[in-house]
């Protein structure tokens, strides 16, 4: 029998059987989680970090198709809460789950010993809107303990040379995440608008970079519509979240 706390519920991922613990006083995860899991092209010798895990959802979701998963992750309730999840759905000896700041990446990994990166990021930064006055939720959805610049940073210190660097963010920051990634000698290969509705602005791209890429050859996806006109999911959401 699955202990619960209080606060506490246990959400079906619709994946192998999976299950997960979720704090509502917590950040759950989203869509965005979701979506991005999917976006990367996973092969079953690839070791994986996922940076920011939150409470484990990438890992879980990803884990029937890579060797290996490291999730890291800053917030001790969320680490608590990835650690059952792994233990909970029998992953313990595939995905470890690692408390730490991956701004301090090179005091925690060694350098390019990862094949994949995934990241779903605080998008905002923090001088713009008005943070959740929930600690947790104004950290997961602003850029208090992480910037742009830092997940890219350790995402790059982490991956090996042609390793892939997959990330969900805003569409609006599209050229600050583009010039990041030349920065630190990734290079764009493919891109996914996501759109809320048809005929509606892209407001999130996912994004694949590769170590040392050559400049060109990008390959824009067709966009990703998350909603019906009435509001309902539309079949390819459907289709992600029974995949």
């Amino acid at each position: 029998m699955i202990e619960l706390h209080d606060g506490e519920r246990l959400d079906d991922l619709m994946r192998s059987g999976r299950v997960i613990i979720q704090d509502r006083n917590e950040f759950c995860f989203s869509t965005d989680a979701v979506l991005i899991s999917h976006f990367p092209r996973l092969k079953k010798n690839f070791r994986v970090i996922d940076l920011g895990t939150g409470n484990g959802v990438i890992p879980l979701l990803i884990a029937d198709n890579v060797k290996e998963i490291c999730a890291v992750e800053l917030n001790s309730r969320a680490v608590e809460l990835a650690r059952r999840n792994v233990e909970l759905n029998g992953l313990s000896e595939k995905i470890s789950v690692v408390e730490g700041d991956y701004r301090r990446h090179r005091e925690i990994f060694k350098p390019e010993s990862f094949d994949l990166a995934i990241a779903n990021p605080p998008y905002t930064p923090v001088k713009n809107g008005e943070p959740n006055k929930l600690s947790s939720v104004a950290r997961a959805r602003h850029e208090f303990t992480a910037t742009l610049e830092d997940v890219v940073t350790a995402a790059r210190f982490v991956l090996k040379f042609r390793g892939s660097f997959c990330m969900i963010h805003l569409a609006s920051r599209l050229c600050e995440i583009v010039d990041a990634l030349h920065r630190h000698q990734m290079e764009m290969k493919r891109l996914r608008p996501i759109q809320p509705k048809a005929g509606r602005d892209a407001n999130l791209i996912m994004i694949e970079a590769i170590v040392g890429g050559n400049a060109g050859n990008l390959q824009i996806l067709p966009p990703l519509v998350v909603h019906n006109p009435d509001g309902s999911y539309t079949d390819e959401i459907h289709e992600i979240y029974a995949t």
